[in-house]
């Protein structure tokens, strides 16, 4: 995940995210992320937090849900000194939760090939709106389908030698765990997702929005649970006759990577098919079924692997998704 990598200090972090990941998608995000990383003062700040609170994310939607948006980095920065000591404790507290709808669009096409019904559990859910993936529209360039009346549509580029999805899956069962639980019903949890929205992202805002109001109607099951901890235990309701389907999105980044190890192990030695869209890296072992220079080519990528092998490239917010030529079989 670029912006938290360990590896690199906090100013690399900051303007690697200002030049690869939010470079050509938020260009107000990628200036303030490359005046942090050229600040001092900024950093002698950042480096008053625990390493995991000094991503450029939690940063700058803990500014905005605090001050709103600023214009321009000399506003940014005037806002965060002269409030640095609410802007640290809000840090503290909160943690990058951003519920992706975009992302089930780059689900899909590796959910249609399992046999249904599906039993999805998400790892890392938020507020659960990936699991209500049946919910939404979805446009590949060749028309949308889905359900006529979801106020949400999801516009994703196709590529690869597959065909794109027409239909979606039958969900017999859904669940989720995560760290906190965002409850669609508490306004200022919502609002904070609705901060870590980028600015200048076209309809990010406003899918979010619709599909929070989409799970106020029905919300799903998501536990207060951490990955590490286990949680065999809330799969004993899955339908006998569902497939499982253990998935994950931009969450490995955040444990550390030695604890990683434990939850890949249990993950292959599971009868699920699991599904890890994340950053080609993150996953251990991943990474080495993969030339590096199809890597490169993908700076800010995540790379999806079915049962640890990796068989399709996508937008990290779901903008398009690109079967990889030579699946990894």
């Amino acid at each position: 995940m670029i912006g938290h990598e360990e590896a690199l200090s906090t100013a690399e972090n900051f303007r690697r995210f200002a030049r690869i990941e939010a470079s050509g998608r938020s260009p107000l995000y990628s200036a303030l992320a490359e005046g942090v990383a050229s600040d001092p003062e900024m950093l002698t700040h950042l480096a008053t937090l625990p390493a995991e609170k000094r991503q450029p994310n939690l940063l700058l939607g803990a500014v905005r849900f605090l001050y709103g948006t600023a214009g321009d980095y000399g506003e940014f920065r005037s806002t965060a000194l002269e409030h640095w000591d609410e802007l640290a404790a809000t840090i503290g507290l909160r943690r990058t939760q951003t519920n992706e709808v975009g992302r089930c669009a780059t689900l899909l096409p590796l959910l249609a090939e399992l046999p249904e019904p599906l039993a999805l559990f998400e790892i890392g859910a938020s507020a659960g709106l990936c699991l209500l993936l049946d919910r939404y529209r979805y446009d590949y360039g060749r028309g949308p389908f889905g359900p006529t009346a979801s106020p949400v549509t999801l516009r994703c580029r196709f590529r690869g030698p597959k065909a794109p999805p027409r239909v979606l899956p039958e969900i017999a069962w859904r669940a989720g765990i995560d760290l906190h639980p965002v409850d669609v019903d508490d306004r200022e949890e919502t609002r904070w997702l609705e901060c870590l929205v980028w600015p200048d992202e076209g309809d990010r805002a406003s899918r979010l929005v619709a599909a929070l109001d989409l799970a106020r109607a029905d919300p799903p099951q998501v536990e207060k649970r951490d990955l590490r901890d286990g949680f065999a235990d809330l799969l004993a309701d899955v339908p006998r006759h569902a497939t499982l389907v253990i998935f994950h999105s931009a969450v490995l980044a955040y444990v550390p990577a030695p604890e990683r190890r434990p939850f890949i192990e249990s993950m292959m030695s599971s009868e699920a098919t699991w599904l890890a869209n994340e950053a080609p890296r993150v996953v251990p072992g991943v990474a080495a079924l993969v030339d590096e220079r199809e890597i490169d080519r993908r700076p800010a990528s995540f790379l999806i692997a079915r049962n640890a092998r990796p068989v399709a490239w996508a937008d990290d917010h779901g903008a398009w998704f690109q079967w990889r030529e030579q699946p990894a079989d």
